[in-house]
């Protein structure tokens, strides 16, 4: 048995709406890589790719040690409009919204928690969530992503880079929002929310869905592969406060039958910047407004035997990273 420890790295986030007017106050969902030597010309050894929730573009920042400084590349990477997501809302016509409503609170979703109007949440044209990994096989970098694709339906596609900061989007919708990939058995797997598995023999295409996994409140994972062991780094939607949890998934066998163990505690907000000073309340779907106790959207980052966690901190302020300790109890 292996339990797993959190040790935050610095006393505050590494990336904050303070390191660059252009990437707003709404900073979210990070994916880290370092830059392959077969990429001429990069802006420095590390890139984080993050978001806006609702943005025009995946952010780019970049720095020559994990712990910073990070510096924005104010342009950003992919563009909404380079990413066949529509870049104007779709139609909402009033019988689907009343039948969205209706459906959403018959399941216990928050609306009145949205801080914005429900028709927005369903018609807000943006991309987001960026899972970026480097392909050396094919001397390229990989990039899944999620936008809106039609009224209240967010979907993943990818895209592709040379150098990390021009991608070139499919139009393929590979399936649903907030998409986590990692390689097995010659598989390339995906697990988005809330906790459908998908697989392909390619990592660009022909996805198919597997097992249904965790529960319907799930919200963002990010994922590690030790031999035959997924590591689920995961947050909980209505959680007080809303932290990162870990389950294990055993991958030994058929994926069909593959199940998540129950979930251990990692890591909660503790210091004012990850939003331990605000009020403890139930977090609700879609977007953060302010600095509220929760933190969100953990993504790994691995170098050597070392293996990092990076998290949104006070809802979606910021971005922290710290190194994570497996120890055999």
């Amino acid at each position: 048995m292996v339990s797993v420890r959190a040790e935050r790295l610095l006393n505050g986030p590494i990336i904050t709406e303070a390191t660059h007017p252009s990437i707003g106050a709404n900073i979210q969902g990070p994916s880290l890589i370092r830059i392959p030597d077969w990429v001429e010309g990069h802006l420095g050894r590390y890139y984080i790719y993050f978001a806006d929730h609702k943005g025009s573009y995946i952010r780019l920042a970049y720095a020559d040690d994990l712990l910073g400084p990070w510096t924005v590349y104010p342009p950003g990477s992919l563009q909404l409009g380079q990413s066949h997501f529509p870049t104007e809302p779709p139609e909402a016509p009033p019988e689907q919204v009343d039948t969205f409503i209706a459906r959403a609170r018959s399941m216990g979703f928050n609306l009145d928690g949205l801080g914005h109007d429900p028709v927005k949440e369903l018609t807000w044209s943006h991309i987001a969530s960026p899972d970026v990994h480097v392909d050396h096989e094919n001397a390229r970098i990989v990039m899944y992503f999620h936008g809106l694709e039609s009224f209240g339906n967010q979907v993943t596609r990818v895209a592709t880079s040379r150098d990390g900061i021009h991608f070139e989007a499919r139009p393929e919708v590979l399936g649903r929002s907030y998409w986590r990939a990692f390689s097995h058995e010659g598989y390339t797997y995906a697990l988005a929310m809330p906790g459908q598995l998908y697989r392909s023999r390619e990592s660009l295409t022909g996805f198919e869905a597997g097992p249904l996994l965790f529960n319907p409140d799930m919200r963002h994972a990010a994922l590690l592969k030790k031999d035959d062991t997924l590591y689920v780094f995961w947050t909980q939607v209505g959680h007080v406060p809303e932290r990162i949890l870990l389950s294990t998934i055993d991958l030994s066998g058929d994926w069909e039958n593959w199940q998540e163990t129950e979930a251990t505690e990692i890591l909660r907000p503790e210091t004012d910047w990850e939003g331990g000073d605000a009020p403890l309340e139930p977090s609700v779907r879609s977007v953060a407004y302010g600095h509220v106790n929760q933190l969100r959207d953990p993504a790994i980052y691995v170098e050597d035997d070392d293996v990092y966690l990076l998290y949104a901190v006070a809802g979606e302020s910021g971005i922290a990273i710290a190194k994570l300790h497996f120890d055999d109890d």
